[in-house]
């Protein structure tokens, strides 16, 4: 440097005594000409290739000149002429003898190149669509501060020495700063978007894209949100769309190829399956890359993808990011070491008389900044791992759902719904929040060795005894960690168990209150309830012992290493600088000691949900070539050659070598005994079976009706269009030929009525006939009907047949394959397709098989007893649902009133809303939540916890002010005084802390598991109190949440929040005493930082809260629709609608993820701001420190400066658990939404003591008897006037929606009387309990409904009767013979809804129910309308001869039934029309005829 800059000997490049030692420190001038002008040059030398080949591949468009671009420009330009000029004056000068240094040759030609380079950056980044530049704000930053420096010692030089400065050079300089300054300024905004861009067009567009690198660095672009959320409750509209790299469609084209490179890479894969292709007249229309997404990403039918491989696919598609996270921790660690640094410096320059006071200043700034940029790099970290995050979820979200389109049924047994939802809920969040936390696995133990590292330059050798401490705490904290785990495992255990209970209640509350159990169910409930609060108790009890020991480590480590370092030598002395520089350092390993084990088990258990992820993912396939398309000009539609199927390679083939060929445009019947292979074949030829030999051709497009209907939660409208476009004219033919223009007209919104959960308000009858209407809309040429006449009325299947299925149909075209097991319509078929044992037994027109006498034969002896079992067979009766959603229902043939089609069409636009949503709530949580929550909790929990609190707050701050003076102890001699003292009150006041937080946290979670044991008791007492009308316009989903996710918030969250609460409401009143009174002075910086958090907090919690209430309220609607999918795959893949609902459920992830987003966003944005205020009390403190160092004594400032830094961490925790305990509070509430639910007539009166006996005759009356659905609706019964005598056996018949089932609801009182009454044996039935009632009377409802637990508990759950009792009924219930088989006998288990049972075997256990509560009145519910014939038979002869002396009431479709009773009632527009003998109301000819004559009885 000699050469350069011409030093002479005295002169030096760098002076300590010139820089450092000095009340007036400078660098020499050779250094501010050389180094200080070359810094930002080589900044931008080094970074400027790097960032160009970047740019290259990452082209956003092509942004025109706009005015800040030309400033930048010309700016540039003339720092280069200012640059140059210099170095021509140097020339000038040098030519003209005029002896110059080398330097001012070199430093303008380096620092004019990195102008010019600087310049050409501004040009190439607007060419390259950047509108923001990091690179160049960082090179004008860096010129300014070296500017800075340069023009300080310019500006004393130009005083001291004015005659002999160079003016030109002055000058130039001047202009320089100038320009430099205005670059510097003009680098935070942000330029015009690219004018050419492939970027959609969002309507409104999230403005992180549009912000400049300062604004994104700061969140400050996410400020106009806080601002909209402050002013008033955001909703869905207010928030913004994601970016298109964070969008669902973008991630899954990215992840699929990433998938498919590995799996190539492994030797995994060697062509995508891919989805059957739509049909070509598909309405949807869709993008390329969205068909890209149509690829399934992982394997064929023999392919095992390996975890391994997963996992580098994820890697492939996030690694870069993870990188760039890694390298945000490498800084922002090495950050966390400068402020220990900082101090120790800061207090040693306090204890020097002799130190400058502008090193004590320089400090104060420095404790500043470096806190700053460390915040920085922590939140930007946090920011691209949440981001990484949600990225994953979208991946793996996108792919589950994908492959849950196209798993066989061989892979869904591998995979219940539960499991596979569980995929995308519980195993996508661990590695959710492994991301977040994945590089404190390597961080975390850098950080702790680097913090030994300072330690024992501090204290030496001590420092050991602080790691034998901490290595005795692992032993605690581990068996803490080991048995909280296996607490909770039981606690989850007792939960799973509670809310399978809770679920089958939701499933079956109809059968629960007509049979009045919801005692006996209750009980079970408050079983497993009682189980698991006492798990939750010992949790909580264990938590807070490791609070304890979490809390008060790091004291028993400062203890023991003061106490050791102090005792190891008498002249080792404890002043400021190595007390607080421990305590700083102590303070930074809880990060560390807290996040390792986190990271290390969020590791193990993601690596749990990656392994069941790939054991799905590895799941069978269906073949895609297992049906061939045939583009042919062949006369055979559908054709199977030798054709061998099964539903899993390991299991028999249930069809086998099947041989079929049906023409195009024919109507062919499929027939068999139950169980033979129907729906099978149908099956086989939509692919979902696996081939194992044979051939299958298709040809033409294909629609499907299945046997069991699957309607989704959309609009009437929505379910026939099935995402088609609308085409009027053919819609209103498909409406009016499947029988809907009556059903449209009493529908309370029309055809925008909302059908619910699985058509929960709608017939079984209306479901097929939307069904079948979804499918004819789509003018297929192929059409699969699976037996879909079955489930309507008789008059309405032949409607269906003559204008739908038939040859004279709306079909009549198309080739039609028809299973029935009706006999009526086979004469009118092509042909007739007979199934036999898995195999196709005859084929021919129904007069050739008739004549063979073969299979077809024994079909028709089979079916032909009942001659018109098919048309007589059941449409399920309209749940009083559905009735509230109309205004009373007729039969297809039925007219309706002029008046109320002028009704319906008045009606308004919300009239089709059936369901309640899930709505999030807006606004504060209300005072009066918290204050019935601390009300339940009662005060004696409060109160001591209180005193705990409080005593635990003031040993705190007893310890640390002690510390601070122990500090300031002056040594004699070498030593201090008084230290046995010190240690003793240190370790006395240590204690009482850690105590006193046990005790705390303890009184305050078991008294928080007090309050959410009375409200779950209140919240389940309330709803099984609800009436039935309550659980059908609630969805399941609603209530089930109630009872788990906020019950389990209630329980294990709201209280340690509200325990964390009030430790860091104390903390933070500590801090700012502790503060206070080190330096009192300090204390006025208080009030403006004060009144700023207050605000930002106020503003941070009124979104924050919002935001978490729409995250939260639109997982909802991404779960519901994954569940329906997994529903009706079948449907979906016959139509081929995958794209269409791989759109729907990527439209409802994004929406989840935009309000995800901003949620995590609203954090980092508080977090920046907390951490700049926390820091300025930091320098503050330094300042007051350094102003007033003869008055302070530097423990105290030592005391101050370390609080101040522990309010850092402080105040933003502060305000996150603020909101938690908010956000969280809202569960209280919406769960007091539900016990204060309106409840039905009280379960018991006062008169049940007379009530042992009755009814005594079983005589039933009822008296100008009247009801309503709901009270703005009209009479579903009107004028029902009747008397049913002692041991009458009474059939009731009507139309579908005559009013039937009203009855039924009537004489249970699910329906409350509008008008008149109804007496049994002369008691007024609405005088009495409810279960007094309903224990009296016994119904076989026709829907057989069982519980999961022992055949035991589902015939007798109260245990009123003995076992010898119960094996009676079974016998009479024909189901001895089967329950004696089983090894376990009575305490065989039922698995959830009695699966393991056949439909006929639940129905005979509805009959032992009734036959052993043995009432003197029996309802039949079309109890017999869902069985085969055989249980039918089996069912009604045990009536008759079991039920001989008893009042029975059925109500029937199957006219042939009941026509051996006493007497009929026929109903019709919820009136009594004819009510006598059978042969009476035949013989009169009227209603009741009309009905005998089209089952063909007569």
């Amino acid at each position: 440097m000699k050469w350069i800059c011409r030093l002479n000997e005295t002169e030096k490049f760098w002076d300590l005594n010139h820089t450092w030692h000095t009340e007036n420190p400078d660098f020499s001038q050779c250094f501010h000409n050389s180094v200080l002008n070359w810094i930002p040059s080589i900044f931008l030398f080094i970074c400027s290739p790097f960032y160009v080949l970047y740019l290259r591949r990452h082209g956003r468009g092509y942004i025109r000149m706009s005015t800040l671009s030309k400033a930048k420009t010309c700016l540039g330009a003339l720092l280069v002429l200012v640059c140059y000029t210099e170095l021509f004056y140097t020339v000038w000068n040098m030519t003209h003898n005029v002896r110059q240094a080398p330097v001012f040759l070199i430093s303008p030609l380096i620092l004019g190149s990195s102008m010019l380079l600087a310049t050409c950056m501004i040009q190439y980044e607007r060419m390259q669509g950047v509108r923001s530049s990091a690179i160049l704000l960082f090179f004008w930053l860096l010129a300014l501060l070296c500017a800075t420096f340069q023009l300080r010692t310019k500006i004393t030089t130009a005083i001291s020495e004015a005659p002999q400065i160079d003016k030109l050079r002055y000058t130039l300089f001047v202009l320089y700063f100038v320009f430099v300054l205005t670059q510097s300024v003009l680098c935070t905004f942000s330029d015009d978007p690219p004018f050419f861009s492939n970027l959609k067009k969002e309507s409104n567009p999230c403005p992180v894209s549009d912000a400049s690198f300062l604004s994104k660095v700061t969140f400050s672009w996410f400020t106009e949100i806080m601002f909209r959320g402050y002013r008033q409750p955001l909703k869905d509209e207010d928030v913004w769309s994601l970016r298109k790299s964070d969008t669902a469609e973008e991630i899954l084209t990215s992840f699929s190829k990433g998938v498919q490179k590995e799996c190539k890479k492994a030797n995994l894969l060697e062509e995508p399956t891919r989805f059957s292709p739509s049909t070509t007249d598909n309405d949807m229309w869709i993008s390329q890359t969205e068909k890209s997404e149509i690829e399934l990403l992982l394997k064929n039918q023999h392919i095992q993808l390996s975890q391994k491989t997963l996992m580098k696919a994820i890697m492939r598609s996030f690694g870069p990011y993870f990188l760039l996270s890694a390298l945000l921790m490498t800084f922002y660690t090495a950050f966390l070491f400068i402020s220990p640094l900082l101090v120790r410096l800061l207090l040693n320059l306090l204890k020097d008389p002799s130190a400058p006071s502008w090193q004590g200043f320089l400090v104060a700034v420095l404790l500043f900044i470096c806190p700053c940029f460390q915040s920085l790099f922590l939140h930007q970290h946090d920011y691209i791992c949440y981001v990484i995050g949600m990225r994953l979820r979208a991946a793996i979200v996108g792919t589950v759902y994908k492959k849950a389109l196209v798993i066989s049924s061989a892979g869904r047994k591998e995979s219940s719904a539960g499991e596979i939802v569980n995929l995308i809920s519980t195993d996508v969040q661990k590695l959710m929040d492994l991301s977040t936390c994945v590089n404190y696995m390597w961080s975390a133990p850098v950080t702790i060795i680097v913090a030994m590292y300072f330690l024992w330059q501090t204290l030496g050798i001590a420092v050991l005894a602080g790691v034998a401490v901490f290595i005795l705490n692992l032993p605690f904290m581990t068996a803490f960690g080991v048995i909280i785990k296996r607490v909770q495992e039981q606690q989850m255990k007792q939960k799973d168990g509670r809310i399978k209970i809770i679920s089958e209640i939701l499933q079956g509350i109809k059968v629960l209150k007509l049979y009045a159990w919801e005692n006996a169910f209750m009980k079970k409930v408050t079983e497993f309830r009682l189980q698991e609060l006492k798990a939750v108790k010992t949790g909580a009890l264990l938590l807070s012992g490791a609070l304890a020991v979490f809390v008060a480590s790091p004291f028993w480590v400062s203890l023991t290493m003061f106490g050791v370092f102090l005792s190891i030598d008498e002249k080792n002395v404890l002043d400021a600088e190595k007390a607080f520089v421990t305590i700083i350092l102590l303070n930074i390993l809880r990060i560390p000691l807290r996040m390792f084990p986190m990271a290390i088990t969020l590791f193990v258990q993601s690596s749990v949900s990656l392994k069941r992820m790939v054991k799905y993912f590895s799941a069978e396939e269906l073949e895609p070539e297992s049906v061939n398309t045939d583009d042919s000009l062949s006369k055979h539609t559908i054709t199977i050659r030798h054709g061998t199927f099964t539903w899993s390679s390991s299991e028999p083939p249930c069809l086998q070598n099947i041989n079929i060929s049906i023409p195009q445009g024919s109507l062919v019947a499929v027939v068999g005994q139950v169980g033979c292979g129907k729906t099978s074949l149908l099956s086989a030829l939509l692919g979902e079976m696996e081939k194992v030999e044979g051939q299958v051709t298709l040809k033409g497009s294909i629609a499907y009706v299945p046997q069991q209907t699957w309607i989704p939660n959309a609009t009437f409208k929505e379910n026939v269009l099935f995402g088609r476009k609308m085409e009027k004219c053919w819609y209103d033919q498909v409406v009016q030929a499947c029988a809907l223009l009556p059903d449209l007209k009493i529908l309370s919104g029309g055809e925008n009525t909302e059908i619910g959960e699985k058509g929960i308000n709608l017939s079984g009858g209306q479901k097929q006939r939307i069904s079948i209407a979804r499918a004819v809309y789509r003018n297929c040429d192929v059409y699969l009907l699976d037996d879909p006449l079955s489930a309507v009325d008789a008059h309405v299947g032949q409607h269906l047949f003559e204008h739908v299925v038939g040859p004279t149909g709306l079909l009549k075209d198309k080739t039609r394959v028809l299973v029935t097991h009706g006999v009526s319509f086979l004469p009118q078929m092509d042909m007739i397709i007979v199934i036999s044992d898995g195999r196709v037994s005859e084929v021919g027109t129904y007069n050739e098989l008739r004549q063979k006498n073969g299979a077809f034969s024994e079909f028709l002896n089979t079916y032909a007893r009942k001659s018109s079992v098919f048309e007589e067979s059941h449409e399920e009766q309209t749940p009083h649902s559905m009735q509230g959603a109309m205004k009373g229902k007729h039969s297809a043939r039925n007219d309706i009133d002029n008046e109320k089609d002028d009704v319906a069409n008045e009606l308004d636009a919300d009239a089709g809303k059936l369901t309640e949503a899930d709505v999030a709530l807006t606004g504060r949580v209300k005072l009066s939540v918290y204050l019935e929550y601390c009300k339940i909790m009662g005060k004696w929990y409060l109160l001591i916890s209180a005193l705990c609190f409080v005593i635990q707050q003031a040993a705190s701050l007893s310890y640390n002010y002690w510390i601070g003076l122990w500090a300031d102890d002056p040594p004699i001699n070498g030593t201090q005084q008084h230290t046995s003292l010190r240690l003793g009150v240190y370790s006395f006041l240590g204690v009482m802390q850690a105590l006193s937080i046990f005790a705390a946290s303890s009184t305050i979670i078991i008294g928080g598991v007090s309050v959410s044991q009375q409200l779950h008791s209140r919240l389940l007492y309330s709803i099984l109190r609800c009436p039935l009308s309550f659980f059908e316009r609630t969805p399941s989903g609603n209530l089930t949440n109630r009872f788990a996710k906020e019950m389990d918030i209630i329980d294990n969250t709201v209280p340690q929040v509200l325990m964390l609460f009030i430790i860091m409401m104390l903390t933070i009143l500590e801090i700012l005493l502790v503060i206070a009174i080190a330096t009192p002075l300090a204390a006025v910086a208080f009030i403006p930082l004060g009144l700023l958090y207050f605000f930002l907090q106020r503003f941070y919690v009124a979104s924050s809260r919002q935001l978490k209430r729409l995250d939260s309220v639109s997982k909802s609607p991404l779960y519901t629709h994954f569940n329906e999918t997994l529903q009706g795959v079948y449907v979906i893949r016959a139509f081929g609608e995958q794209d269409r609902f791989i759109q729907d459920n990527n439209l409802r992830l994004n929406m989840n993820q935009r309000f995800y987003f901003c949620s995590f966003v609203a954090n980092r944005w508080l977090s920046v701001r907390c951490d700049f205020l926390s820091n300025f009390i930091v320098f503050t403190v330094a300042i007051v420190g350094v102003l007033f160092r003869d008055s302070i004594t530097p423990g105290l400032v030592g005391l101050a400066v370390v609080n101040s830094l522990r309010l850092t961490g402080v105040l933003k925790e502060a305000v996150h658990v603020a909101t938690d305990m908010e956000t969280n509070s809202v569960s209280v509430e919406r769960v007091k939404e539900y016990c204060d639910a309106e409840p039905e007539a009280p379960w018991t009166s006062d008169n049940a003591s007379d009530l042992s006996d009755w009814p005594s005759k079983g005589k039933i009356e009822f008296q100008n008897y009247g009801l309503r659905y709901r009270p703005d609706l009209d009479l579903a019964l009107k004028n029902v006037t009747a008397s049913i005598q002692q041991g009458e056996k009474v059939g009731i018949v009507g139309r579908t929606g005559a009013g039937k089932s009203s009855l039924t609801l009537g004489l249970f009182r699910i329906l409350e009387p509008a008008t008149g009454r109804v007496c049994i044996d002369g008691k007024d039935i609405s005088q009495l309990g409810l279960h007094e009632l309903r224990s009296k009377i016994t119904i076989i409802p026709q829907d057989p409904v069982l519980f999961s637990g022992t055949l035991r508990m589902n015939l007798d759950p109260f245990d009123n009767y003995s076992d010898n009792d119960i094996w009676v009924a079974l016998q009479l219930a024909h189901l001895k013979a089967y329950a004696s088989g089983l090894p376990e006998g009575l305490s065989y288990i039922c698995t959830e809804g009695g699966e393991n049972l056949s439909v006929g075997q639940r129905q005979l256990v509805c009959l032992a129910r009734a036959l052993l509560r043995k009432t003197k009145i029996l309802v039949l519910d079309e109890a017999t309308a869902a069985v085969d014939l055989e249980t039918d038979d089996l069912i009604q002869n045990t009536i008759r001869k079991e039920f001989e002396d008893c009042t029975i009431v059925t109500i029937a479709h199957r006219l042939n039934t009941i026509m051996d009773y006493t007497r009929i009632v026929v109903f019709d527009k919820g009136e009594i029309v004819e009510f006598d003998t059978p042969v009476q109301l035949l013989e009169n000819k009227g209603l009741f005829y009309s009905m005998a004559r089209d089952a063909n009885i007569i």
